[in-house]
């Protein structure tokens, strides 16, 4: 039984060793909050930007963006392929679950505060200020809206 403790603990010593030069990046991402390009969001109603930081967004790899959505701005309710982790940066983002937006059904999360969907789940939101929120996780990702005469892109 020692014997087998002292190899498993070699095994794991020695993967642990490699597994930094598996997992290291060929580039560092340093950026402060003025080197971020914002471009227009064709996917949402107009007035977005986005600045994308990790992608492409199109891909299956780890992506990192932030929206930046003017003030009385809304997101029909809409669903996404993929889970979607939401951490709000400045200002306050009313969110909501369901099928159609409805503000008496949401809840306000303010800098700091986090919102996890799971793929395919309905949701909406909208704000009252400007807002900058940021989005991780695994792409691809995309938007699609449960009413598709809300979707921008077929205007």
């Amino acid at each position: 039984m020692k014997e087998k403790l002292i190899a498993l603990s070699a095994t794991f010593a020695l993967a642990c060793l490699a597994a930094p030069a598996a997992w290291a990046q060929s580039d560092h991402v340093l950026l402060t909050p003025g080197e971020l390009k914002w471009t227009d969001v064709p996917s949402l109603p107009a007035g977005a930007k986005v600045a994308v930081i990790e992608g492409p967004l199109n891909e299956a790899v780890p992506i990192t963006f932030r929206l930046k959505f003017p003030a009385d701005y809304e997101v029909p309710a809409h669903w996404h392929p993929a889970i979607e982790h939401v951490t709000v940066i400045s200002g306050t983002f009313n969110m909501g679950m369901g099928d159609k937006l409805d503000r008496s059904k949401t809840t306000m999360l303010a800098p700091g505060g986090v919102a996890i969907m799971q793929a395919k789940s309905n949701h909406f939101a909208w704000t009252k200020g400007e807002t900058i929120i940021q989005v991780h996780g695994v792409g691809p990702w995309a938007i699609n809206y449960v009413n598709p005469a809300d979707d921008p892109r077929k205007k």
